[in-house]
């Protein structure tokens, strides 16, 4: 037996690297290979989206936030709700709250504000690929759907 062979088959001594344990660790607790756990944020983010895509099918209720029936920021409300933050419950509150970012800045599970002039109307969850998740309108459903118009802001609660 070589003496790097003999090293190998030697019996663990109790000492384990930090540096291995905290990796090995963060990924059978993460579920993300050998990557680092993702911010806090993009978690929520994800969350929410999931959330909202899961609502897929419930019919638009005015005034309603879930759990079977939505209208568009009651959808928002809920999914954020079901992530773990708390959203005001209208469109426009929901607008007032967010940290607003440029389009450019925009990620899965940011809010898409729907405007004309400075009143919001509309309120979805961004789904990547200029679609968003949302309860559009009375005799909808939830659905994915493309960004139909400029006329958007973009926030993150």
């Amino acid at each position: 037996m070589t003496e790097s062979s003999n090293t190998l088959a030697r019996p663990h001594t109790g000492r384990i690297r930090a540096g291995v344990v905290t990796v090995v660790t963060l990924s059978v607790l993460t579920g993300a290979g050998l990557a680092p756990p993702p911010a806090q944020a993009a978690t929520l983010q994800a969350r929410a989206l999931s959330v909202a895509a899961s609502k897929q099918g419930d019919p638009y209720r005015y005034g309603a936030a879930g759990p079977d029936s939505f209208d568009c920021s009651g959808l928002t409300f809920f999914a954020y709700r079901q992530a773990g933050t708390r959203l005001p419950r209208t469109a426009q509150a929901q607008y007032d709250s967010a940290h607003h970012i440029p389009r450019s800045d925009r990620r899965p599970g940011d809010l898409v504000f729907f405007h004309s002039g400075r009143s919001v109307y509309h309120v979805a969850i961004y789904a990547g690929n200029d679609q968003v998740w949302h309860a559009p309108h009375p005799g909808a459903d939830v659905r994915l759907e493309r960004i139909w118009t400029d006329a958007v802001w973009y926030g993150r609660p």
